[in-house]
């Protein structure tokens, strides 16, 4: 849908006029702007890293573990160190001794845990152990493979369960973070229980893009890198601590990105170049390959969890008792956040009276798990719906009408004990689905068959296809919580006609550059509006994830805009003797309520230079208590699903033929951006259902490539069907919008569990969903 949109916007622009003149473009809020970039981004000319050059180039190349868990006896460089064309070799002994780095987007992450270079134990396959500067790629990658590590192969720790008993992996222990939530009556029971144990993947974020950055030296003993990073602010002080240095000697420029579900330019990735250009005072250039990615950057936690769920006889829920595992992997990372919002959103978008749920985040030799979205929403997304349709079956009850009954509104209290303030359709969007009419079946003629499961060549028989239909209700935290600071700032500035925006919000596709000048148009009137690229010299704008950047930096950005508003139109105010609130700027044109005023903005500006510098920071939160209380978040969005799916009994093959989607947006800002944004996160929820699970047997990452790890195609993505967008402002967010990449995630995964249920009979409780438990039971 988003596709045709931005067609439409191109073919008028390109039609013109009926006087003959270019058709303008839309503009301002409310209208499909396309972005800047896009016909670059089409045509393959937009410059990401990897495109990146410099004079004097090296090329490095990272030596990483070939075990889950050793011991590093010795680290030999000599050989590599000798080769001809290599200039530096760096390993742990090049950095600071106290320098470890960490990541978390909440208010109680984690202290730094993981080290740059592992120096005596390796905790996960893949951890970086050295690094290599030289004259060509093939030689970085031959010298890192010559350098000679002694191991002592240890017996890794892959089961999270087994990880409590376990010997400490680190010296912080095996247990990252531990919340016990207790809400209401622990001896409330109901007349209706229901258990499950279920069982979610690991999902890779897969970026169309691999990882790749450039670090120049600088004279004054500093650094530039130029990352596609999306959390600059962040990253650059983690290198400076890294490197010895003060983090204004350490620049990060933000290149494009190459996709970013999820935190993007590991620090293996990042730390290294620096290190490299630093020693050898060249700049140096990496590139990784797809295994490297794989192996380099942080996945969706693997999640066990085990719930059970008590109801009247009516179908209301009376109490929640669940536990819930994630598996850090070897380093925290952002753990403690998934765990708060695994915990926190257990119960679902469902009114839970008692609630008794404990939550843990372990270390294992696993691959490290970390920020990708939806984290820890998706997880237990998948379980409470589950269990809503274990109730549901065992009451008697339509899926639907059971998910109705208990439907949380705004006003209504999570198992957090916070107050839900925000708008909460959560009703008025599964009604929306559940009436959207169903699609046809399809027939049975050869012109069809391609619509049946596994396509015209599989290997199924039609009369063994069964359709379901199944439901999902999903949620996610908007913002970071827990007591984070949510603050970003901004900068507008108007000279000659041309708005400039200045502010270190990210984009990774999510569409704030393109929000950004819609601001600007529509609150100076003014069409052309730049962005400026993203560097640590401009002050913190923070992490792109969670929706920030639609809520505070395009907070920051409008009231920048609005300041300089007010300096353009305060002259004239003066002038006529009225108040600026009776001027109006429409089209480039400024005019007062009674006519009298009429210019245009070019002529108010009479050459001046304007500029205005704005900050916005939403109320603060707080950190669960130690009974998992307190008012955690800032906001929150809601998504309602209806699956279709046909699934062939016998193989258990599956395709998904329709998801209809009904989603809590608050305000739409760019229609055609906002339907694309939705039909993206659909679609990595079906690959999180049916396909992507990144195998590592014993703690070694299995087939670290696009053939191994089953990314949905176009020829999978399901007919998405955007039924219903709700617009019910939150009136404490800027525009009032929400983000809305997120929740579709998080909801789609449990919405096609649901209906393959549906048509199998089978319970399905792990993701993906493995082709033997889509069979039939033959009993």
């Amino acid at each position: 849908m988003s596709n045709e949109a931005a067609t439409a916007t191109d073919e008028t622009a390109a039609a013109g006029s009926p006087s003959g003149g270019p058709e303008p473009l839309p503009h301002g809020i409310g209208a499909s702007l396309p972005a800047t970039d896009v016909r670059a981004k089409t045509e393959g000319t937009f410059p990401y890293a990897s495109d990146l050059w410099a004079e004097g180039l090296l090329w490095a190349a990272v030596l990483r573990s070939p075990y889950p868990h050793a011991r590093i006896t010795g680290i030999d460089i000599t050989q590599a160190q000798e080769m001809p064309g290599v200039q530096a070799v760096v390993t742990h002994e090049d950095v600071p001794g106290s320098a470890l780095l960490g990541r978390g987007v909440g208010g109680v992450a984690g202290r730094p845990d993981r080290p740059v270079f592992a120096s005596d134990v390796v905790r996960h396959h893949g951890e970086p152990i050295a690094a290599v500067a030289a004259d060509h790629p093939d030689t970085a990658r031959m010298a890192a493979a010559a350098i000679v590590v002694d191991y002592e192969i240890l017996e890794p720790v892959t089961d999270p369960e087994q990880s409590f008993a376990a010997e400490p992996l680190h010296p912080d222990g095996n247990l990252i973070r531990h919340i016990p939530l207790r809400h209401g009556d622990a001896d409330a029971a109901g007349e209706v229980v229901v258990e499950g144990l279920y069982r979610i993947g690991r999902q890779d974020p897969a970026p169309i893009g691999a990882e790749a950055g450039l670090a120049v030296p600088r004279p004054d003993g500093g650094v530039e890198l130029y990352t596609a990073s999306t959390d600059p602010h962040a990253d650059r002080d983690r290198a400076a601590a890294c490197y010895g240095l003060e983090p204004d000697r350490v620049k990060i420029v933000v290149t494009g990105v190459p996709g970013a579900s999820a935190d993007r330019e590991d620090a293996s990735f990042q730390i290294p170049l620096g290190l490299l250009a630093l020693r050898t005072g060249c700049p140096v250039k990496l590139t990784a390959t797809r295994e490297e990615s794989f192996l380099g950057h942080a996945h969706r936690h693997p999640t066990l969890l085990r719930y059970r769920h008590h109801a009247d006889a009516e179908g209301k829920l009376v109490k929640v008792e669940a536990q819930i595992l994630l598996d850090a992997g070897a380093y925290a990372d952002s753990s403690a956040d998934a765990l708060a919002a695994a915990v926190s959103f257990a119960c679902g978008p469902y009114v839970v009276p008692n609630a008794f749920i404990e939550g843990w985040a372990v270390r294992t030799n696993n691959p490290p798990s970390g920020h990708v979205r939806g984290e820890g929403a998706m997880q237990v997304c998948a379980a409470y719906e589950a269990q809503m349709d274990k109730l549901a079956r065992k009451l008697d009850l339509d899926p639907a009408e059971l998910r109705l009954r208990n439907a949380m509104a705004t006003g209504d209290i999570l198992p957090t004990g916070q107050t839900v303030t925000c708008p909460a359709p959560v009703a008025e969007l599964l009604a929306a689905v559940r009436d959207f009419p169903l699609p046809d079946l399809p027939k049975d003629t050869p012109e069809e068959d391609w619509l049946l499961p596994g396509g015209p060549e599989g290997a199924g028989d039609p009369a063994a296809v069964r359709r379901g239909v199944g439901y999902g209700l999903g949620m996610v935290q908007l913002l970071g919580a827990e007591g984070a600071d949510e603050v970003s700032t901004a900068t507008v500035k108007v000279q000659d006609g041309v708005a400039t925006v200045i502010c270190a919000a990210v984009e990774t596709g999510q569409g704030f550059a393109t929000l950004a000048r819609q601001i600007v148009q529509e609150t100076l009137g003014i069409e052309e509006v730049r962005v400026a690229p993203v560097t640590t010299d401009q002050p913190p704008a923070g992490a792109s994830c969670h929706g920030r950047h639609t809520w505070v930096s395009a907070g920051a950005v409008e009231r920048a805009a609005k300041m300089v508003r007010t300096q353009l139109l305060q002259p004239l105010a003066h002038k006529f003797g009225m108040s600026t609130e009776l001027l109006q700027i429409t089209d480039g044109k400024i005019t007062s309520y009674d006519g009298v005023l009429s210019t245009t903005v070019t002529e108010a500006m009479d050459g001046k230079e304007l500029w205005a510098t704005a900050q916005c920071r939403p109320h603060p939160t707080e950190p669960l208590d130690e009974s998992g209380q307190g008012d955690a978040f800032v906001g929150m969005a809601f998504c309602a699903i209806r699956a279709v799916v046909d699934v062939d009994i016998e193989i258990g093959s599956i395709r998904v033929v329709e998801l209809a989607v009904a989603q809590d947006v608050g305000r739409i800002l760019n229609p055609a951006q906002l339907r694309a944004r939705i039909e993206a996160g659909v679609t990595q929820g079906v690959g999180a259902a049916l396909t992507e699970n990144l195998r590592t047997p014993r703690g070694l990452v299995r087939h670290p490539d696009l053939t191994g790890y089953a990314l949905p195609t176009a020829l999978d993505a399901p007919d998405i069907r955007i039924v219903k967008l709700v617009e019910e402002r939150d009136v404490v967010a800027p525009f009032g919008a929400k983000a809305a990449s997120a929740v579709p995630v998080v909801t789609s995964p449990a919405a096609i569990a649901s209906a393959v249920r549906a048509a199998t009979g089978r319970p399905v409780g792990r993701l993906p969903i493995r082709p033997q438990a889509a069979v039939a039971s033959t009993s």
